[in-house]
């Protein structure tokens, strides 16, 4: 029987929203140029990255009775003669519309869609979830460099409030994983319901494992991060062991997903009384 589960503690119930604290570098952030010319320049990388890289899908597979279901992205090697498939064979992509309003790009007021690529590796057998829902989940973020710039939560994980990541003031300046990891997320499936272990521990099984990848757009943009530079696309390997959906915020008897009214799948330009209070946070709009 092939063992796929993945033991969480106890404190399976509060809902947080904060990323690694490792670094307290700070944050920078130099004037931001416009979105569709650093586009092209992400789309140029993260397609040289697509070619030249792949993932363990063989171990997924054909998994053993000890596979950890942790995803691996390395290198193809020069001259490869195995026939290894690169990461532009399983790639599927979603569009994510940005305003330059986001990043407060002057003399500039264009709305760009961008291009999030992800790989679902195993989908997961639990409930699925809308970027309006919340998600317990493991990570690890790295560059295109394959550095690692965040791997506190890739044994440990935690509770994200996937709306609270669709602001880019919030991603930037409380280390959140931006954006592109919100939008990600919705695309995969939790595991089956937790089994309690009697000692503190709970098994989640066959819950939804792969890897998004996306240009700073959807990222931290024009803001430099530790060994995040300004303008740097983003990969997060994702292992969603739960989630809690059909979610309310304000408690004003609407889901949170069905407040935005206009169907872009984006919390914050949904105003309808216009009082400045957005409308899945306004409980008296509905």
């Amino acid at each position: 029987m092939i063992m796929n589960r993945f033991v969480v503690l106890l404190a399976f119930a509060s809902v947080i929203c904060s990323c690694s604290d490792d670094d307290d570098a700070g944050v920078t952030i130099e004037p931001a140029r416009p979105l569709s010319e650093v586009l092209v320049e992400d789309e140029a990388e993260i397609q040289e990255y697509l070619s030249t890289h792949y993932y363990n899908y063989e171990e997924f597979d054909n998994p053993t009775d000890d596979f950890d279901y942790k995803i691996d992205l390395m290198e193809i090697p020069e001259g490869d003669t195995t026939n290894i498939r690169p990461l532009s064979e399983f790639v599927e992509t979603i569009e994510v519309d940005v305003p330059s309003s986001h990043f407060f790009i002057e003399g500039e007021d264009e709305t760009v869609a961008h291009k999030l690529y992800y790989v679902i590796a195993r989908e997961g057998k639990g409930e699925t979830l809308t970027v309006a829902d919340s998600a317990f989940a493991r990570y690890e973020g790295q560059l295109l460099s394959g550095d690692i710039f965040d791997n506190s939560r890739e044994n440990s994980p935690q509770w994200f409030n996937l709306p609270t990541l669709q602001t880019p003031a919030t991603s930037t300046f409380s280390g959140t994983p931006a954006r592109g990891f919100a939008e990600g997320m919705k695309l995969f499936k939790g595991g089956l319901p937790p089994v309690d272990n009697s000692d503190g521990t709970y098994d989640v099984e066959d819950y939804g494992v792969g890897f998004v990848i996306f240009p700073s757009g959807l990222g931290y943009y024009n803001s430099t991060q530790s060994i995040i530079e300004a303008y740097s696309p983003m990969i997060f390997k994702m292992y969603l062991l739960a989630v809690e959906n059909e979610t309310d915020h304000d408690g004003d008897g609407k889901l949170s997903i069905d407040e935005d009214t206009n169907g872009d799948g984006y919390l914050y330009n949904d105003d309808a009384d216009e009082d400045g209070l957005v409308d899945y946070l306004d409980s008296d709009t509905n």
